[in-house]
């Protein structure tokens, strides 16, 4: 069974980098960097308490109240970028899921996590603070390349949780939906009209 294997929160921070790395190097504010909470913590309609967003035009918000990503990529990206420390909420994410990816999960999926039901409501949409949170530029344009994006989700019933639950599936709506499959029709195959019709239409797909 799925299993969140562990939280994490973040508080918008401001970082001044060293030396360039997408071209710039002025200083930028950001709580794509993650830390690890122990314990039980309440997880409300807007996210995670104590993580907040520092774009929340973007970021954030009901429709995408929590990210989570797999647990199962990390071996991947640790090969990939030789970088064998890679902490879970390396990605940005919220929840670090072993047994989920997003060839699994769909857009509407209800879950089930202690005593919160999350609904999927989209996919990641990697913006350029990975690639400078790692300074490696064109990161967001492997995730892309590679569907390791995440996916959002919104909070129907707020709870306490914690690392070491187990998620159960409680309803799927639209199995051809995963999220890899919006994903690939967004970034690559957004000539489909009649497939983005149909996406658009979903009525869980976030409208943010």
């Amino acid at each position: 069974m799925p299993t969140i294997v562990s939280i994490q929160v973040g508080q918008p921070t401001r970082y001044v980098h060293e030396r360039v790395v997408d071209g710039l190097n002025r200083a930028w504010t950001t709580a794509f960097f993650k830390s690890p909470i122990a314990g039980n913590v309440h997880v409300g309609q807007l996210g995670v308490a104590g993580d907040q967003q520092a774009d929340r035009e973007n970021h954030g918000g009901i429709d995408k109240a929590v990210l989570a990503y797999s647990a199962d990529h990390y071996p991947y990206w640790r090969t990939h970028l030789n970088m064998s420390d890679t902490p879970y909420g390396g990605f940005g994410e919220n929840l670090t899921i072993a047994g989920l990816d997003e060839t699994s999960v769909c857009i509407g999926d209800r879950w089930q996590a202690a005593s919160i039901v999350f609904e999927v409501s989209q996919p990641r949409q990697p913006c350029w603070k990975m690639g400078r949170r790692w300074r490696i530029v064109d990161l967001p344009k492997q995730v892309i390349q590679n569907g390791k994006s995440g996916w959002y989700l919104r909070v129907r019933d707020e709870g306490e949780l914690a690392a070491g639950a187990a998620i159960e599936l409680i309803s799927r709506s639209h199995p051809s939906w995963t999220i890899v499959r919006a994903s690939r029709l967004l970034y690559h195959e957004n000539d489909n009209v009649a497939a983005l019709e149909e996406l658009a239409n979903i009525p869980e797909l976030s409208r943010a």
